[in-house]
């Protein structure tokens, strides 16, 4: 791909980023670097369906939480650089093993690649853009009618915790448009037959230790500015990742006391539509391995 000045994510860094390289805060290149693309079943039940959500898993990230568990992709750079080409046969093998859709996890940085991709090829299942919900509503239009579920996080709304965690004072003004942009473009939830989503919106939140009252303001946002009916994913998987350890408030997972507050007040908003993690979630198990499977022109194990 050519080398350009890149502005698509809410930090404008203008990084130049060519076929090889790249600099700014995402650090990757021009050209789409992956690490995993393979059916994914821990996902919400309306995703993963019995055959696994197809999710493709790219490098890099343009927030950089302190308590990632993918850092050994998102800020560690393993992964493999692909041409237009290959990227468009991870997800059309994907389709090939029958998965339900396809699922671009941590896509921001390489909207340019996805855009240009799906202008090619539509495929038969629906596209899910699963984000960190830091997005420009600007670069989001760029994907309108390609894009069929928005999957973003809704991470904070207090300034000094997205600072402190993901280098982002401005997240929750940058995310709550972009938010807002992602359902104006796929609207109501739209179910199959088979239960599963075809189109619409999920809002994740991740609950952190000791920031129950942030959770609580997240959801009362949702309830305020979101369509009734907008599917809600409450997760209460942490555990301490990345650089979590140099947080000493972050080396814990989210006790039951915090998790029945915030879920409590969930229920009494009547945010009734989508899911609840419990807590056993709260495992490294469920953190998928970062080995090339599915990525072209490598093996399926990690040498």
């Amino acid at each position: 791909m050519e080398a350009f000045f890149c502005e698509q994510c809410p930090r404008k860094c203008r990084a130049v980023r060519t076929a090889t390289a790249g600099e700014g805060f995402c650090s990757m290149p021009a050209g789409p670097v992956v690490a995993r693309a393979a059916p994914h079943f821990w996902e919400e039940p309306v995703l993963s369906g019995t055959k696994g959500s197809g999710a493709v898993f790219f490098s890099g990230c343009v927030l950089q939480c302190c308590f990632c568990q993918n850092t050994e992709i998102s800020a560690g750079g393993f992964g493999k650089t692909l041409t237009l080409e290959e990227f468009a046969a991870c997800l059309e093998g994907l389709v090939r093993q029958g998965v339900h859709n396809l699922n671009l996890v941590t896509p921001t940085h390489f909207t340019h690649v996805i855009r240009e991709v799906l202008a090619r090829y539509k495929p038969a299942v629906p596209v899910v853009y699963n984000c960190g919900g830091y997005e420009l509503p600007e670069t989001l239009r760029t994907l309108e009618g390609m894009v069929d579920i928005y999957l973003p996080d809704l991470k904070y709304v207090d300034q000094d915790a997205s600072a402190r965690y993901s280098a982002a004072p401005d997240y929750f003004a940058v995310a709550s448009k972009a938010i807002l942009e992602m359902a104006k473009q796929v609207g109501s939830v739209q179910l199959g037959k088979d239960g599963l989503m075809k189109k619409g919106l999920i809002v994740r939140h991740l609950m952190l230790p000791g920031h129950t009252r942030d959770s609580i303001r997240v959801l009362e946002w949702i309830k305020a500015e979101l369509p009734k009916g907008t599917y809600v994913s409450l997760m209460c998987q942490y555990t301490p990742c990345g650089r979590a350890d140099r947080y000493p408030e972050l080396s814990r997972k989210v006790t039951k006391r915090e998790y029945d507050k915030v879920l409590d007040r969930l229920f009494a908003l009547g945010l009734e539509h989508g899911f609840v993690q419990e807590r056993a979630s709260a495992a490294a198990k469920f953190i998928p391995a970062f080995d090339l499977t599915g990525v072209p022109g490598e093996d399926r194990e990690r040498k």
